[in-house]
């Protein structure tokens, strides 16, 4: 589990999907961020390295993250933010826990490609879409999640 340090308000840059594709649109977006979640589907280290230039990164890996992943990322991983409870994953199919019972506020996965939010039961479900070579008519997407006293404040950015 990764811990942020406690503060009263964060923003947290997140996003998916970049195969190896990072855009100039990501540093202005990120550049005052807490911390960026990278939801998989990475496309190599150096796009890592280049977000570690911005915030602290906890990335996972995706399905089309190969043997450069196998060691250097986690197939999924918690992230405490303040209070808030943040589990990430790529494919949102492959979520193999109650969100809710396990203490979860925030599930963010990527793998569709397709931005959305969403609240189930009590938990915030996120998506940022993709940031990454288009795909079919999909918009190239990211998303900001403000933390402001334990409230929750997330907002889809298109690019």
């Amino acid at each position: 589990m990764v811990t942020i340090q406690k503060k009263n308000k964060y923003r947290v840059g997140i996003l998916s999907d970049t195969h190896g594709l990072l855009r100039n649109c990501i540093y202005k977006a990120f550049a005052k961020v807490d911390l960026i979640i990278h939801a998989g589907d990475v496309g190599g280290t150096a796009v890592l390295r280049e977000l570690e230039k911005l915030a602290p990164v906890v990335a996972v890996k995706g399905n089309t993250d190969g043997n450069w992943a196998a060691d250097a990322i986690p197939a999924f991983e918690m992230v405490s933010v303040g209070e808030i409870m943040i589990y990430v994953l790529h494919d949102l199919m492959q979520l193999d826990l109650d969100a809710g019972s396990a203490g979860v506020d925030v599930v963010v996965s990527g793998h569709t490609h397709q931005p959305c939010i969403e609240e189930k039961n009590g938990v915030l479900f996120l998506n940022p879409g993709s940031v990454g070579p288009r795909r079919f008519d999909y918009p190239i997407s990211a998303a900001l999640l403000e933390i402001n006293d334990g409230r929750l404040s997330p907002k889809i950015l298109t690019f």
